[in-house]
């Protein structure tokens, strides 16, 4: 498991690690049944660290596109099975509103070839010449959404 998986943790969940002397890098060998025990935790809320986990144990990627599956109702690889990059992909998309960085793309590629051959060797950058072929060649969707990612609300500067 990689060294730094953040999981959103709040200080009084922190703290009721503290008291039992379990360390977060740790928290990947409990089921989320166990993790609602630990943190006295709802079960959804134990979902959602499981997730977290499991979702950043694939190298280079990281909180932000473990939580945006799980904001799209993702909770395991498993449930990640057989799904094409680029449905994921468009599909972020409309959820989101907006167009993404081509990066998340490249992510969402990383996310599958990892699900189906467990290569922990590559990065979401090994994906983007393929991206870019496959884009070069069919485009994107008619109905892509036109704003982009960096003028959503989350990323505008107060």
């Amino acid at each position: 498991m990689k060294k730094n998986i953040d999981l959103k943790l709040s200080a009084p969940e922190k703290a009721l690690l503290k008291v039992q002397k379990i360390k977060i890098s740790e928290l990947g060998g409990y089921a989320p049944d166990e993790i609602a025990s630990v943190l006295k935790a709802p079960a959804q809320r134990a979902k959602e660290i499981a997730a977290l986990i499991e979702f950043q144990s694939i190298p280079s990627l990281g909180i932000n596109f473990a939580t945006e599956l799980i904001d799209q109702g993702y909770y395991s690889l498993q449930q990640l099975e057989d799904k094409d990059p680029v449905e994921l992909f468009n599909a972020f998309e409309k959820h989101c509103g907006a167009w993404a960085d081509p990066c998340v793309e490249d992510s969402y590629r990383l996310l599958t070839h990892y699900i189906q051959h467990r290569d922990d060797s590559k990065r979401w950058w090994h994906f983007t010449a393929e991206r870019k072929a496959y884009r070069e060649k069919h485009g994107f969707p008619t109905d892509r959404p036109v704003k982009p990612w960096h003028h959503l609300p989350q990323y505008q500067k107060t």
